[in-house]
């Protein structure tokens, strides 16, 4: 493990992911990758509980780890590694609501009844019946961060300042980088120790492509048809 990233959800994490993997550091653990296995949340299901997790068995194929969940365990990651940098995702608050609302928070505002439903849209596929814990879980897991009212604004933007500042409070300062987008290539790879690439800088999962991914997981059904 060489990087973790602990910024949270609608801050550029699946850009630093893809920027990660193009400057060569391996395969990056995104909350896409549950998707494709839904049985690993049992790892943060445990951490959730404050047990012990082998973090190192769930991230064995991977040379970094950004988004949630696993930006809500940061502590008991970087515990088991190290050495691995931080980089911390960050955005302007409100621009960075803005965007949570028309994405992340709408997904995990659908009602129970909802989320059962996508089950029985296909009930004969495995992937659908095993994808449906996920979904329920990772609601559980944005109510316990931001609360269960996603509409009151000021007390969820208190608690992503919160996470932001408890963050670098627990880190020393050459082991972190509070990093925006919005500044490209430079900050991290001076911070990594590596070469500036010529491609432009990945900016990816705007709210367009997000919207994409839900119709692709829940083919079409559950897309919103006006923001929330």
């Amino acid at each position: 493990m060489k990087v973790i990233g602990t910024g949270l959800g609608r801050t550029g994490t699946f850009s630093l992911k893809l920027a990660l993997e193009h400057l060569g550091f391996g395969k990056c653990f995104h909350m896409l990758e549950l998707f494709h296995k839904p049985s690993q949340i049992n790892y943060f299901k445990k951490a959730e509980k404050s047990e012990d997790v082998n973090w190192k068995e769930l991230f064995l194929d991977y040379n970094s780890v950004v988004d949630y969940p696993a930006a809500r365990y940061y502590k008991q990651i970087a515990a088991q590694f190290p050495d691995a940098k931080i980089i911390h995702t960050h955005r302007d608050p409100e621009e960075w609501y803005a965007s949570a609302i028309e994405t992340i928070f709408w997904v995990n505002r659908m009602p129970l009844s909802m989320i059962i439903e996508f089950g029985l849209y296909f009930p004969f596929r495995p992937e659908t019946r095993k994808r449906l814990p996920l979904l329920i879980y990772n609601r559980k897991l944005m109510h316990l961060e931001f609360g269960k009212n996603l509409h009151d604004k000021k007390e969820v933007l208190s608690r992503y300042e919160r996470h932001t500042e408890n963050v670098l409070k627990h880190f020393s300062s050459d082991r972190i980088l509070l990093f925006n987008s919005k500044q490209g290539w430079e900050p991290i790879c001076k911070f990594l120790g590596v070469p500036i690439p010529d491609e432009k800088f990945p900016h990816s999962n705007k709210r367009e492509e997000f919207i994409g991914k839900v119709n692709m997981i829940g083919k079409g059904k559950f897309l919103p048809e006006e923001k929330i």
